[in-house]
């Protein structure tokens, strides 16, 4: 469906996208994730036509934005952060002006998108007058009024108050399952929620692509989990744990933490991968060597930890 293929986009001596290359299959749902500034708006630019790469090539199903323009426009739906709309008329102009210049008919598309959207209640009202949620809601209504197979949005959901991103987080699922979308944001609860799969830009550059579910394993590590034991040394509960299925490595820490005898407690952190609960089996350890534990507590790794040990590698502390 979407092929880019060693792309790179520069403005004068600045590289903002660096040999960029990736696929997306029809029907994906893919959030493409980086810090402000790098790169991911200019990458979709590019797919849809808006750029051109300095470097490299973007092909949609075959047909290069730049060669063969109006194929691949009318394949795209493309919402910006800001929706481009006319602020001084009416939701219902609005869609039937953009509808004819799409060579669409309103009569036959607009009843049906607009209760797909949610904005029937709304289709009389200046545009001006709206929330910022139901404009958003009109900027996806235009973007989906051709019919589009793939559908591109940047930060869909950026200046929403909580409940008006709900309500757009729900609408881009449900437009999901019938198209490919593309999600830029650095909303990271936003991915988990909307996205089969993830893609980091940093730096111009692709530092991870992974399915959602296994980011955390590929990219980091799954869980930590905290051990706190007397009757033993740190170095001998590491010892301990260290085969364990799972347990990926061991640290030491001092805590200052005592028993009820007053005598310093042993403290580790495990890092743990591969998905499975070592808990029972940390327990096991414990009680077979006749071990007091005094606390096990397990984290799961977030994909903000995961997100930023990618992004700000090298970075100046």
């Amino acid at each position: 469906m979407i092929e880019v293929n060693h792309v790179s986009r520069s403005f004068g001596s600045f590289r903002a996208v660096d040999d960029v290359s990736f696929s997306i299959r029809k029907g994906e749902i893919v959030g493409l994730l980086g810090p402000n500034g790098a790169g991911k708006t200019t990458t979709m630019r590019m797919i849809t036509g808006f750029l051109n790469p300095t470097e490299g090539s973007v092909l949609i199903d075959g047909a290069d934005p730049q060669s063969d323009p109006r194929a691949v426009k009318h394949r795209i739906g493309y919402m910006p952060e800001s929706a481009p709309l006319y602020g001084d008329m009416m939701v219902q102009e609005y869609l039937e002006y953009v509808s004819r210049v799409q060579g669409v008919d309103p009569d036959e598309k607009l009843p049906g998108l607009a209760r797909e959207c949610g904005i029937r209640e709304v289709m009389h009202k200046n545009i001006a007058e709206l929330s910022r949620g139901y404009r958003q809601r009109v900027g996806l209504a235009h973007a989906l009024l051709h019919d589009p197979e793939i559908l591109i949005l940047d930060e869909p959901t950026s200046g929403l108050d909580p409940n008006q991103i709900i309500e757009v987080r729900k609408l881009v699922k449900e437009i999901g399952r019938t198209r490919t979308v593309i999600i830029s944001t650095h909303i990271l609860s936003e991915v988990e929620m909307l996205c089969d799969r993830v893609i980091i830009i940093s730096r111009g550059r692709i530092v991870a692509d992974s399915p959602t579910a296994e980011l955390r394993g590929r990219f980091g590590e799954e869980a930590v989990v905290r051990i706190a034991a007397a009757g033993c040394t740190a170095e001998s509960l590491c010892e301990a744990c260290a085969d364990i299925d799972g347990v990926r490595s061991c640290t030491q820490t001092a805590s200052g933490e005592q028993d009820t005898a007053g005598k310093p407690l042993a403290t580790v952190i495990l890092s743990v991968s591969g998905g499975r609960d070592v808990r029972p089996d940390i327990f096991a350890r414990i009680r077979d060597r006749n071990l007091v534990l005094y606390e096990m507590s397990m984290q799961r790794t977030s994909l903000e930890d995961v997100f930023r040990s990618l992004t700000t590698e090298g970075d100046a502390s």
